[in-house]
């Protein structure tokens, strides 16, 4: 059995979770990284994704999902923290709202205007994605139960 290690989500106005955990993927930004007990120190900076904990639990895996929009998270040996922008948990996350922000995301993009601001309506789309990836997750973890 894997070595448990504390884990805390937190933003500037909430603390979303604190607990003991197996494991941790979360988006770094350069790639998804897979972080147990024991993990080398590190700071990385977050891209807007998925962050999937493995609760600790003798008997059944459990997980938990969360969207992340960015911010950072820090690893020492025996914690992971993710100070991030904004967090949302899963079951939280509005799929028509997302739907909607990807769908105008793209149109701001296909039909561009003297005003458009294409970094910004490139980051409306890339969190929106990750939301909607997000859902597929959660879909994915009920569906294997």
């Amino acid at each position: 059995m894997a070595h448990a290690f504390q884990c805390e989500i937190v933003t500037a106005e909430e603390q979303l979770f604190s607990g003991k955990i197996q494991s941790a993927v979360v988006p770094g930004k350069l790639g998804d990284m897979g972080i147990y007990a024991g993990h080398s120190a590190l700071i990385s900076k977050l891209r807007p994704g998925v962050i999937r904990l493995v609760l600790e639990n003798n008997s059944v895996q459990q997980e938990s999902i969360f969207y992340v929009s960015g911010g950072f998270v820090e690893v020492v040996p025996t914690t992971i923290t993710v100070l991030a922008e904004k967090v949302i948990r899963a079951e939280d996350i509005d799929e028509k709202a997302a739907t909607e922000a990807k769908r105008h995301a793209q149109e701001l993009m296909n039909h561009p205007s003297k005003d458009l601001d294409y970094a910004r309506a490139m980051v409306q789309l890339t969190e929106a994605l990750a939301q909607l990836r997000t859902l597929d997750e959660i879909r994915k973890l009920i569906r294997g139960r």
